[in-house]
């Protein structure tokens, strides 16, 4: 395509994005460079104007993307994180998203976005692409006075946790949240400000961010260690499928060896998680992520879990990050504040509320090495997998019953 002066490249450097996406490929460029995947992008709810409208706008904004390279500089940032390894950064050195492995069409109303190649050389399309569908829809929209709402937001958000502070005093572990908003944020530029004054204004509450771009620039902690995909890929790993769960965290011990050490729960449902969790992974372990179904409910099988098996609960983290607002995650604190310790990663309720509604939209692992991969969600909706015999076999292994 022609240059254009008037284009403005929604992502301007590799490291914009999740900092669990270099936490999973690192083992997986380690474990099983020879992944072959597909990765699908989904909107789970109506937008205002349909998304197939700026699929040229997309394809324009991904074409740049391809043309990124890590700078040394990025990869000197990389590098000093200490579960990095030399060999990672090597590969990042050369690496660079090619355009052959992603296509965009259009599908009606609907957006059509698939990755499809190597797993180590897709997987890293997902957050990116996310950001720009996100960035580029809103900007269509009526901006008038957008900003204007989302700052006056934003404040109240400020003034709830400054008054939440001086009313916490005497609980036995601190409230912390985190900004895990890119793939749903209003722009990358209201995320950056977003960011810029939780830091300043509340540091004793805001301890970090996903976006490993931000955490760099702002000198805060990158958040983040494992999503979905990396133990769905274990389900077409040639291991048995019952212990894929297993498999997954024994390869992230092994790569890590104590680092990044919380774990993600929901893949099969928090029962089936919390069979294979032993007292073995239980001990290494810091702790465990919510992404579906009930939070308080959860968080209590998490607590029984660690008492069954003599864990002081104090010296564990439960992270929650399933469609959180400040509201409810302080309630939660309220909940859990005393019997262990919490965080909160908060994505599209800090980065895009601006009086807009935002989109739902995932792009998700739906198959590896030719065989499908799911996830059966505590949570009705969450589900992603065409295949329904693959479906059911799961549900049979795992004993989760009915459709989710």
């Amino acid at each position: 395509m022609s240059p254009d002066s008037a284009f403005l490249p929604v992502v301007n450097s590799l490291l914009g994005t999740d900092l669990y996406k270099f936490t999973m490929l690192q083992p997986m460029l380690h474990r099983m460079p020879a992944n072959q995947a597909e990765y699908r992008f989904v909107c789970r709810n109506v937008p205002e104007r349909p998304l197939s409208e700026i699929r040229d706008e997309v394809e324009r904004q991904i074409e740049h993307l391809c043309s990124l390279r890590f700078t040394e500089d990025e990869l000197s940032y990389l590098g000093g994180l200490r579960y990095i390894k030399s060999d990672f950064i090597d590969f990042l050195r050369i690496f660079q998203l090619q355009r052959r492995y992603i296509t965009v069409s259009a599908d009606g109303d609907l957006l059509s976005i698939v990755a499809r190649g190597p797993q180590i050389h897709v997987m890293l399309f997902e957050i990116f692409v996310l950001a720009i569908v996100n960035e580029i829809h809103f900007r269509r929209l009526d901006a008038a006075g957008v900003l204007d709402e989302g700052r006056r937001r934003l404040r109240e958000k400020i003034a709830l946790l400054k008054a939440f502070g001086a009313q916490s005093a005497g609980r036995r572990h601190p409230f912390e949240f985190f900004d895990f908003g890119v793939r749903r944020r209003y722009s990358a530029a209201w995320q950056e400000e977003v960011v810029a004054i939780f830091a300043k204004e509340v540091p004793a509450f805001f301890k970090g961010t996903s976006n490993v771009y931000l955490a760099r620039k702002y000198g805060l902690v990158p958040i983040g260690t494992m999503a979905h995909e990396y133990l769905q890929t274990f389900q077409a790993m040639g291991v048995q499928l019952k212990g894929f769960q297993k498999a997954a965290l024994e390869n992230w011990v092994q790569e890590y060896r104590g680092d990044l050490g919380v774990a993600l729960t929901d893949v099969v449902g928090m029962d089936a998680f919390i069979a294979d969790f032993d007292l073995y992974f239980a001990k290494l372990f810091d702790g465990l992520r919510h992404d579906s179904g009930d939070p308080v409910a959860w968080g209590e099988k998490a607590l029984a879990h660690y008492e069954r098996l003599k864990i002081n609960a104090h010296t564990k983290r439960l992270v929650f990050s399933d469609g959180l607002d400040l509201p409810a995650a302080l309630k939660l604190y309220d909940h859990f504040a005393d019997r262990i310790q919490t965080g909160f990663g908060i994505g599209t309720n800090l980065t895009n509320d601006v009086g807009l509604r935002p989109l739902s939209i995932v792009m998700k692992l739906v198959s590896c090495n030719g065989q499908p991969v799911a996830k059966l969600s505590d949570s009705p909706g969450k589900t992603l997998c065409d295949d329904e015999t693959f479906l059911a076999y799961l549900r049979q292994v795992f004993r989760v019953p009915g459709a989710s």
